[in-house]
């Protein structure tokens, strides 16, 4: 079951980020955890995968003629920052509260897109 269960969410994790981009961790996360990796695991692994759905949506989108290359420069550098200071953190953060953090982003952004 859970192999086949794999396929499910990871063809899921990357329809979801060729759509929205990057929307993908939200399923990879929960998938993870299901498939018995712990909480932190489960965080650094979609990272890992969304890098590689994200490139291949980048080219993708950079082929179809949707790619405002001049936006994406100007903040690539902050999100470096951000990916370090996040990857650096995640060793440090109980794995209780890396849940309700994660739980808080995905209501947070639910809210927003049902709503604003």
């Amino acid at each position: 079951m859970k192999k086949h269960f794999k396929y499910i969410l990871g063809t899921l994790c990357g329809f979801l980020n060729g759509l929205f981009g990057s929307g993908g961790g939200v399923v990879a996360v929960p998938m993870l955890r299901y498939l018995g990796l712990e909480p932190r695991k489960s965080h650094a692994t979609s990272v890992a995968v969304i890098f590689f759905l994200s490139l291949l949506s980048v080219a993708v989108y950079a082929l179809k003629g949707n790619l405002d290359y001049k936006a994406a420069i100007s903040y690539i550098p902050w999100g470096i920052l951000g990916a370090v200071t996040g990857a650096l953190l995640l060793k440090k953060v109980p794995n209780s509260l890396l849940r309700r953090i994660f739980g808080a982003v995905v209501f947070i952004s639910a809210v927003r897109i049902l709503f604003l």
